[in-house]
């Protein structure tokens, strides 16, 4: 089997790394934006950042009028302020909203155009502006994948711009950042991460040849994929109520950050499937977050697929020391418990979703083949009902 292994040119890890964030910046240019939001901007993590930029000699603009879920006119202020400073690279201190963003207008900045030109796979024609990540939520993995989701309002779901040419230059991964994030966005981006690892793990096999590997964003399961999935969820399962429940916490705060960029890895290589495909249709119809829909939609694709992916749920469940008789259905479970104890809803009617919606989510659903080519199950609109009316009743064993 053909494979490849894509991260940032230096994925840095560990507490107080931000401290060093001048020197790395200073090797790509004297001219930085920065861009966060103004929450993450109000905390000291961030007066390091601008301390460090400054005593290393690189001149800072700040980009802090930041939104939640990157509307595309958000993109087209964003590019506008950036280009009036002429940035030699741009930092993305943030969650994955504002990570996506800078993604996008260093794209932006280094092609022109607009968003909408570069929507779907490989529509980059070449690098982008160099970015450092610093991620300030455990969960989306953006900071290590070729991937920025965008929300366009002649568009009933969000889009992507899915290319190679997108993963960060370099990426600080510092867990201290994290000892801010409320409870709630700790559970949801922790679950999210879980999600990414579990989906990647169980994604369908696909026939790939070099270019596909070169210049394929998601190539499906792959040994390299599975390799950091199951990292992700050693680091994951054990630590992420505890991460939730006691934020200070060192030892959980840095296990989560270091399984959430796992799970980045794993499923930049390898996409994800169901549940982030029936995840885009929910959330745009309940504004709710989006690893709160992935994590209570997880265990009804995973019942619904289980047929297909028995032997990966049974090596799933000996990589989190589950030695149950029936392990396939312990691990699926473990991560319904899991998701439960940290808050997310265990069904739909929870968050606000009527049955009478449920066809029209699926045939939505059903619509998203870049991610649906990934799961191993039933992706008829019929098949994707099915997930959904168990999820909506909140009882896994009609999918059984």
């Amino acid at each position: 089997m053909i494979s490849t292994r894509r991260s940032p040119r230096q994925l840095i890890e560990g507490e107080g790394t931000v401290d060093g964030i001048g020197t790395i910046a200073a090797d790509l240019g004297n001219n930085a934006v920065v861009i966060a939001d103004p929450v993450v901007a109000a905390q000291s993590g961030y007066a390091r950042i601008l301390a460090s930029l400054d005593a290393a000699g690189v001149a800072v603009e700040s980009f802090l009028d930041v939104e939640p879920e990157v509307p595309l006119e958000l993109v087209d202020r964003a590019v506008a302020a950036a280009r009036a400073a002429a940035p030699d690279l741009l930092i993305a201190v943030g969650g994955g909203s504002v990570i996506d963003l800078a993604k996008t207008v260093a794209a932006v900045l280094a092609h022109g155009g607009s968003p909408r030109d570069y929507y779907g796979e490989n529509q980059l024609p070449g690098p982008v502006l160099p970015l450092i990540a610093v991620p300030t939520t455990a969960g989306t993995g953006s900071e290590a994948t070729p991937v920025a989701v965008l929300s366009d309002p002649d568009r009933a779901l969000k889009v992507g711009i899915a290319s190679v040419h997108l993963v960060p230059a370099f990426s600080i991964c510092d867990p201290q950042m994290t000892y801010g994030c409320p409870p709630s966005v700790t559970a949801f981006a922790g679950i999210d991460a879980v999600c990414h690892a579990v989906e990647a793990f169980t994604a369908t096999v696909r026939p790939v040849g070099w270019r596909e590997v070169i210049e394929g964003v998601s190539i499906g399961k792959n040994p390299v994929g599975d390799e950091h999935a199951l990292t992700a969820l050693q680091q994951l399962i054990p630590n992420l109520a505890r991460a939730v429940e006691i934020g200070d916490d060192p030892h959980a705060r840095a296990a989560v950050m270091r399984g959430a960029t796992a799970a980045g890895i794993a499923f930049g290589h390898a996409g994800v499937g169901a549940p982030h495909a029936l995840q885009y249709p929910i959330g745009a119809a309940t504004k709710t977050p989006h690893g709160l829909g992935v994590g209570l939609l997880l265990p009804y694709a995973l019942t619904a697929n289980r047929p297909q992916i028995d032997p990966e749920l049974t090596d799933l469940a000996r990589c989190v020391g589950l030695e149950d008789d029936d392990a396939p259905d312990a691990f699926i479970a473990m991560t319904a418990e899991l998701a439960e104890r940290i808050g997310v809803p265990t069904n739909l009617r929870d968050i606000g979703v009527g049955h009478e919606q449920l066809r029209e989510l699926a045939e939505l659903a059903s619509g998203v083949t870049r991610l649906l080519q990934n799961n191993r199950g039933d992706n008829t609109v019929d098949g994707l009902e099915r997930v959904l009316e168990a999820a909506w009743a909140g009882d896994r064993r009609r999918l059984e």
